[in-house]
């Protein structure tokens, strides 16, 4: 299977750090691309041109990280980072979309400010009251470390894009249950490996 992805992404990063953690990393060939030259390889995968995007030995496209890990997760047995019914599979899907959208948001203010938005802009300004709010949240209640679900992993991811590309901004100073989480997490071999930097 070929994982087309940006190494900056942090919904890459969760797929990536998922394969890790399931065990299945060996099955995939990590392809980087830049979808902003439209790929062909990824265009046959994906019509949507964006990452990450599985595609299987029979070249089907597998695309979103949400999708792309419940398909890994039933690869490798199924439950372990999605759970299966319940209370449990609700709390990691929850958290995994306070995650992507965290990540979501934090990405937008990047993509708006460079095409010409100031910082004080009300579009800016109410990506970044996203960004902030869901901080506070998760320092109010940070996921759960053992066992590390989907929606950990989705926290994470987006918390490691935030100390990338939001390096001046110290949102540890002011959430130290969530950064004592975070350096916990960060420990982890599946998110230490796939680690992302400037």
């Amino acid at each position: 299977m070929k994982l087309y992805h940006a190494p900056l992404s942090p919904y890459a990063r969760k797929v990536r750090a998922a394969a890790i953690l399931l065990g299945v990393e060996g099955r995939l060939t990590e392809i980087v691309v830049r979808v902003a030259g439209s790929p062909p390889e990824v265009l046959a995968a994906n019509p949507l041109c964006k990452i990450p995007t599985l595609e299987l030995p029979d070249g089907e496209g597998v695309y979103d990280s949400r999708v792309i890990v419940d398909y890994l997760d039933g690869l490798a047995g199924g439950g372990r980072l999605v759970p299966a019914e319940g209370d449990a599979r609700r709390r990691a899907l929850r958290m995994q979309a306070l995650g992507d959208g965290l990540a979501d948001a934090a990405i937008l203010v990047r993509t708006l400010i460079p095409a010409g938005l100031a910082h004080d802009h009300p579009l800016v300004q109410r990506q970044l009251a996203a960004v902030w709010r869901s901080l506070d949240r998760l320092e109010s209640a940070p996921p759960a470390l053992e066992p590390m679900d989907i929606g950990g992993l989705s926290v994470a991811c987006a918390l490691g894009y935030l100390d990338v590309r939001f390096a001046e901004d110290p949102w540890r100073r002011d959430r130290p249950a969530l950064a004592d989480w975070y350096a916990a997490a960060s420990a982890l071999p599946c998110l230490a490996r796939t680690a992302i930097s400037p």
